[in-house]
């Protein structure tokens, strides 16, 4: 750069070279508040502020007042600095902070004064001290005043939570402290997040009646863009059309809506909003205002749906308990509800009575104190069990101690202890004891118990003593049988009886086999290689002769090889064919069928008749159950042929061999009886 041609008088030059304030803030912008943000941080030491916390208003404010300096103002923009006060005051300054943030913005701008090679112009420092004071009074006094109008607002919020209104009332008396509060807002209301939904519970102001019920969904419109962001959102004309939610914006011609999430740590409990017909906006110290009331609300909501809750909670536990007591009182056994410690906490009359002391005498007392010593040595042991190991302990039966025997008798008891738990799962509470006399039922169950044992135990005499007699009169009507002198008359008498010895034996074996099944030790099967074909083929011939009128006819087809025992085979054979025989169409043959498959070996009997009644199927082979059974007119000579065991004998000797019995009837099929028999046997 060239030398300037002239150079100024030395008076002069001092004057050109002093600096003025304006130009100095300005071109110091930067450092200053880096030197300020430093100083903040110190003096706020062991706080984590954020930098649009330090910062906010203040760059602007530094520009303000060189432009105040070059304009001779009074000071910086008074909308600058109220915003700045509000701003400070929603994020929690008090009035000194204030102070002391304008303080240190001082300290920094004489400090890099000093630093300047070139002083300030005569009466520059006075300017711009008088325009710092001039701002830092206007701020404190625009704070003060609006803290002033928040803890009013807050405690009008207080007076009228003081009777412990209803949500709808408390809401409402909220939203007209804010009304009243701020003149640009003219309406105002609140929506509560109900079965998914955002329903309007309070408003007041401009449409209060018609909106007051509506709702919408939670992510509907401008309520639902609150709901869904949950951060406020502030909404200008231009874009009420677009949400189009709201009736009072959409009748009443507003400008503005702002809208607040009333949240509750995590959980969303609402929605509030303002709307102004007359601003394009709200000042930001009644938006401070409505978000302080809001988080107050917030609170009473939480709290007033927890005590609803509470209360809700004590009645149905005072239910649960009046219903307990009663249950207690009319059950006709014993029952008690013991402490982890073992202390009684309820017990009813009855089991009151059987420990020989009253109720009120139990309550809060150890079991040992109440019990006698021989009980209590029988009782706890099993109910510290069920603490320790949190299982019930069922079917626990004793007999009256000997100390107590004098008083309530000799009798059997049966007791379940069981563990109670709280609301958590793995909050054990103590446990419950139900205590039942059972002597009646022991008495009842022994003395049935004898009377089956005598049952069985008979019909297996009876089958055995019957069985020689019967085998006597067998042999003799065969030796008459032969005898060449014999009349035809005589001859079939002589048939009758050997008929009718062999209807008696199959009765017997049945017998014999029942009497068996029931006393617990099964139907006896000895299972050996055998051919069913062969056996069932010398069965039927057997049978034939016994029925030479009725046709008996044999199909087989397949590998009818197996390991069963060949005398079961034939009388499960026999009681089917003596079944068809009985029930089926006697101008008919009846069809036996043996038929191999891949794992088992199909034996079918068939005839052609009267169906199994519908009624009879499911429980066919049930003993002492006979088709008879479901006819309404049986015969005499249908109720002598038969005791009902046959089937009975045949499904558990299909059991035996690990097979089981299909039966299907009907008028156009006839009757069919399957039996699978598995080839490999389960005794080998």
């Amino acid at each position: 750069m060239q030398e300037p041609e002239t150079r100024p008088m030395q008076g002069e030059s001092e004057r050109e070279t002093a600096l003025r304030a304006s130009d100095f803030l300005r071109s110091h912008h930067a450092v200053l508040l880096e030197d300020w943000e430093h100083a903040m941080l110190t003096h706020h030491v062991g706080e984590v502020p954020k930098r649009s916390w330090l910062l906010n208003h203040i760059p602007s404010l530094l520009i303000a007042l060189a432009d105040a300096l070059d304009q001779g103002a009074q000071g910086p923009e008074v909308s600058l600095v109220d915003e700045h006060a509000v701003t400070r005051l929603g994020q929690g300054f008090d009035v000194g902070e204030v102070a002391a943030e304008f303080a240190l913005l001082r300290k920094c701008i004489l400090l890099r004064l000093e630093d300047l090679p070139r002083r300030l112009a005569r009466g520059e420092l006075a300017r711009m001290e008088d325009l710092l004071d001039r701002t830092v009074v206007r701020t404190v006094r625009r704070f003060s005043e609006e803290r002033q109008r928040n803890l009013h607002a807050l405690d009008r919020m207080a007076q009228a939570t003081l009777d412990n209104p209803a949500v709808d009332t408390f809401l409402m008396r909220l939203l007209t402290v804010m009304v009243e509060s701020a003149l640009e807002v003219d309406a105002a209301g609140v929506l509560l997040v109900e079965g998914g939904r955002l329903v309007l519970r309070a408003s007041v102001g401009l449409g209060a009646e018609a909106a007051r019920g509506g709702s919408v969904a939670l992510d509907e419109g401008f309520v639902g863009e609150v709901a869904t962001t949950r951060e406020p959102v502030m909404s200008r004309a231009p874009a009420l059309d677009a949400h189009g939610v709201l009736p009072v914006s959409r009748e009443q011609g507003m400008r503005a809506l702002y809208g607040v999430p009333l949240v509750e740590g995590t959980r969303l409990l609402g929605v509030a909003y303002l709307a102004s017909r007359t601003a394009f906006g709200f000042a930001d110290a009644n938006l401070l205002l409505f978000r302080t009331l809001c988080q107050r609300g917030a609170a009473y909501i939480l709290q007033a749906r927890l005590q609803d809750l509470e209360r809700e909670a004590r009645v149905e536990a005072q239910r649960s308990l009046a219903l307990l007591d009663a249950l207690l009182e009319a059950a006709p056994l014993g029952m008690a509800f013991l402490d982890r410690d073992l202390r009684y906490l309820r017990i009813n009359q009855t089991l009151a009575e059987l420990n020989g002391l009253p109720v009120e005498a139990h309550r809060g007392r150890p079991l040992r104190e109440v019990l006698p010593q021989a009980v209590a040595d029988l009782m706890e042991p099993r109910l510290k069990q069920v603490l320790q190991t949190g299982e019930p302990l069922h079917g626990f039966e004793f007999t009256t101690p000997s100390e107590l025997k004098s008083k309530v008798g000799k009798r059997i008891w049966q007791a379940t202890f069981y563990p109670v738990r709280g609301p958590r799962e793995a909050e054990l509470l103590g446990l419950g004891c139900v205590l039942v006399d059972v002597t009646s039922h022991k008495l009842a169950e022994a003395a049935l118990q004898r009377a089956l044992d005598f049952r069985e135990q008979l019909l297996a005499i009876l089958g055995h003593d019957l069985r020689n007699p019967l085998n006597a009169i067998s042999a003799s009507a065969f030796q008459l049988s032969r005898a060449e002198e014999l009349e035809p008359a005589e001859r079939r008498a002589v048939e009758r009886i050997r008929k009718s010895a062999g209807r008696m034996g199959r009765m017997i074996t049945d017998i014999l086999d029942f009497a068996r099944s029931k006393l617990g030790e099964g139907i006896p099967v000895f299972p050996q290689p055998m051919n069913m074909a062969d056996v069932c083929q010398a069965t039927l011939e057997e049978l034939q002769v016994a029925h030479p009128e009725h046709p008996l006819v044999l199909e087989t087809s397949g590998d009818t090889t197996g390991d069963w025992d060949s005398d079961r085979v034939a009388q499960v054979l026999g009681n089917l064919v003596a079944n068809a025989l009985q029930h089926g169409d006697d101008n008919t043959p009846i069809r036996t069928t043996v038929r191999g498959e891949a794992r088992d070996v199909l034996l079918e009997v068939h005839n052609e008749g009267e169906p199994i009644a519908p009624q009879l199927l499911p429980r066919i082979f049930d003993p002492f159950k006979t088709p008879e059974a479901a006819s309404a007119k049986p015969s005499p000579t249908q109720k002598q042929r038969s005791l009902g065991l046959g089937l009975y004998i045949v499904h558990q000797i299909a059991r035996a061999h690990g097979g089981r019995v299909e039966v299907r009837s009907s008028k156009e099929e006839g009757t069919t009886f399957r039996v699978y028999w598995p080839r490999a046997s389960l005794h080998g």
